[in-house]
C-alpha cells in the first residue's frame, strides 16, 4: 500500500475516468482505495470528488478533480524529497 491514499466513493462522479489505473501507475506511492460510502452525503452525486490522505478534493469535472488530485499528491510527496 501507497504512502498516499486516494479514497474515492462508489458513486462520485470521479469515477467518469479509471482514476485508480490512472495513479497507481503514475504515483508508486499512491493507493487508491474505492469505498461504497466515505459519509459526505450528496456531494458524490453533484460533483466529483476524493480524499486525498483525508483532505477533501473537489471539481466541476472529472479531469479538473484529477488534476487537483495530481496536484495534492505532488504537495504530499514533497514531504518524503
Amino acid at each position: 500500500m501507497g504512502i498516499i491514499i486516494v479514497e474515492i466513493c462508489d458513486g462520485s462522479l470521479i469515477r467518469e475516468i479509471d482514476i485508480a489505473d490512472l495513479l497507481e501507475a503514475e504515483y508508486p506511492e499512491v493507493a487508491v482505495l474505492e469505498s461504497t460510502c466515505l459519509s459526505f452525503c450528496g456531494i458524490c452525486a453533484r460533483r466529483p470528488y476524493a480524499l486525498v490522505n483525508g483532505k477533501r478534493i473537489f471539481a466541476k469535472t472529472a479531469e479538473e478533480c484529477l488534476d487537483l488530485i495530481r496536484q495534492c499528491i505532488e504537495k504530499e510527496l514533497e514531504i518524503y524529497a
